[in-house]
């Protein structure tokens, strides 16, 4: 049996949510408000009295328990807000468990972000001796490792420039090769690789499969990549808010979330507004979405426009609104499209406090297959609501070129018109 190296027990995270009456209110709404409240002063100043907002628990993780074996690859999925990199987050000593044991045996190296642990004054190289001390590394063996690192991070001209001035791909591949050339015992994971570009996530993905088989290193991998996370780990947890859903097989775990998120959607018409697997402030809920095709049709072709209307009910009247919608295929966490608002207008300014916002595309030219729709309310840049896996529908097949052939889901998404011609001799 293997020897067990990461044992969580009862683990639980509480924060405290301070909340305002109102919820969001804007620059004009605020100034209108302190007149009023300043007036009101003036002619009734015994019944005045300081609003102190209400504070409300909340349990990022409930009674979490699991075990990790010495050399496994564990993928930590689910929905957002489930847990996941608060779960990460406890077990690499960034916060502190409200109650519950965590046990872990041996160095742990922590990817949680871009560039997590880096100093931005300090040069790239300077940073890796830097991250290597954090992690308990002796200058000898920070020293031994330092041409793999710099090899692999593809950074070698920007290696005496402060890691400041470097973009989020280099931060990120400096990052990931210090993390993973240092030999923790564990090597903690959160979803950075999706910062870099194709051909660096397959090199990290290499790496990450020669660390934990190979090498014998204990890995936990947060993703929102399915095809990701069954092709590294062995094992799998789904995190439902805050608490294990189902731990075990990768595969088995990955076919288990998919189908809670089947239960969750139904094809073309769906209502959103009890729904509660959304995030946001609160102020805002996106109330129903219905697709069809630009005609009114509810069978969807490969060549059809896409209609897309969108019910939402608010506190008040929205100001700078922006609906965004991104469609990906059904089982992979790469989008195809996004329609966004405030890219091509459309969307008044001033939104009232209820109503519908409908969306006409020009022809997509998809395979055929099945997609899903994330919702997304925004107030300027303040989230208002968003739905993850709001609804889903299918694309049927359509001869676009006249040929008799329509290429399928596993080949591409999506497809263009386009000739071939020749010039004999």
């Amino acid at each position: 049996m293997s020897q067990t190296v990461i044992r969580v027990e009862q683990l639980g995270k509480k924060y405290l949510l301070a909340q305002q009456a109102g919820g969001y209110t804007n620059l004009r709404e605020k100034i209108t408000e302190k007149t009023k409240s300043l007036t009101q002063r003036i002619l009734t100043p015994k019944r005045t009295h300081k609003f102190k907002p209400t504070r409300e628990e909340f349990w990022a993780l409930k009674d979490v328990s699991f075990e990790v074996k010495q050399g496994e690859c564990v993928g930590i999925i689910g929905g957002n807000g489930a847990g996941k990199s608060t779960l990460l987050k406890v077990l690499s000593r960034i916060t502190e468990p409200t109650k519950g044991k965590i046990r872990i045996k041996g160095r742990v190296a922590s990817l949680l972000e871009v560039g997590t642990g880096f100093h931005p004054e300090l040069t790239g190289r300077e940073n890796i001796y830097l991250n290597g001390a954090i992690l308990g590394m002796s200058k000898v063996e920070i020293k031994s490792k330092f041409d793999e690192i710099v090899a692999f991070a593809e950074v070698e001209k920007f290696l005496d420039t402060p890691v400041k001035r470097y973009s989020s791909g280099m931060y990120v591949r400096l990052a990931f090769a210090v993390a993973a050339h240092l030999e923790p015992e564990i090597l903690i994971i959160d979803e950075v690789l999706a910062v870099g570009d194709i051909a660096f996530q397959k090199k990290c993905l290499g790496k990450m499969e020669n660390v934990a088989t190979q090498e014998g290193q204990t890995v936990l991998f947060v993703s929102h990549n399915m095809q990701m996370v069954q092709a590294l780990c062995a094992k799998a947890c789904l995190l439902k808010a805050g608490s294990i859903a189902a731990q075990g097989n990768s595969g088995d775990v990955i076919e288990q979330y998919l189908l809670s998120l089947r239960s969750l959607t139904q094809l073309n018409s769906t209502i959103l507004e009890q729904r509660q697997d959304r995030s946001g402030d609160g102020s805002a809920k996106l109330t129903f979405i219905n697709i069809e095709d630009g005609d009114g049709n509810k069978v969807i072709c490969s060549i059809s426009r896409l209609k897309l209307t969108i019910g939402y009910r608010s506190e008040k009247p929205i100001y700078s609104p922006r609906l965004l919608v991104t469609i990906y295929d059904y089982n992979n966490e790469y989008a195809i499209f996004a329609l966004d608002s405030n890219v091509v207008g459309g969307v008044p300014e001033l939104l009232p406090a209820e109503g519908t916002v409908t969306c006409i595309t020009e022809p997509m030219y998809l395979t055929p297959g099945r997609c899903r729709v994330e919702l997304e309310l925004l107030r300027g840049e303040i989230l208002l609501d968003c739905i993850e896996y709001a609804t889903c529908f299918d694309v049927e097949a359509y001869d676009i070129y006249g040929s008799g052939k329509s290429p399928p889901r596993s080949w591409a998404t999506c497809l263009l018109r386009y000739q071939w011609s020749t010039n004999v001799g």
